[in-house]
């Protein structure tokens, strides 16, 4: 049993290991914050620090990253984020011209960004029939539906 603390950087490197493969998957900081503890508990264990104290030195390193490192390291990393909307969040308020008339049953209209797409009038509309050709708003994407108002119905 005396061997024991003699091998346990072999531990320590395995959860150094681990945690790190761990924290390439999640990119959230919170791994790469307990394998650097562990590489404190792995130095102070090649020290000669008792295994309670290496278990300790590890918890403190990763507390003190994990509650003042991360989150500031984080804002950092959101800060440069790409602004742009996308997916379904880019047609939202996006113009567009109906191709196949839109009414009861729904229809079709062709997007500003050149785009096809099955649409249906806003529940906010009156019910009407909205001709080819007319300019529309898409004010909601429902799954694969673009829901419309008419132009004239734009309050600019």
């Amino acid at each position: 049993m005396d061997e024991v603390p003699s091998y346990a950087w072999i531990a320590w490197l395995v959860l150094i290991l681990v945690f790190v493969t761990i924290e390439m998957l999640t990119l959230e900081l919170t791994f790469l914050s307990l394998a650097i503890g562990s590489v404190g508990g792995l130095v102070s264990g090649l020290l000669g620090a008792p295994w309670w104290l290496q278990v300790l030195i590890t918890a403190v390193i990763a507390i003190v990253l994990l509650a003042f490192v991360r989150p500031p390291l984080l804002r950092m990393l959101k800060r440069g984020g790409d602004p742009a909307r996308s997916n379904v969040d880019a047609l939202i308020g996006i113009e567009g011209t109906v191709v196949a008339s839109v009414g009861e049953n729904g229809g079709q209209v062709k997007l500003g960004n050149g785009e096809t797409w099955t649409a249906r009038l806003s529940p906010v509309t009156l019910p009407r029939v909205v001709a080819a050709g007319e300019r529309v708003l898409v004010t909601a994407v429902d799954g694969a539906t673009a829901v419309i108002v008419p132009a004239e119905r734009i309050v600019e």
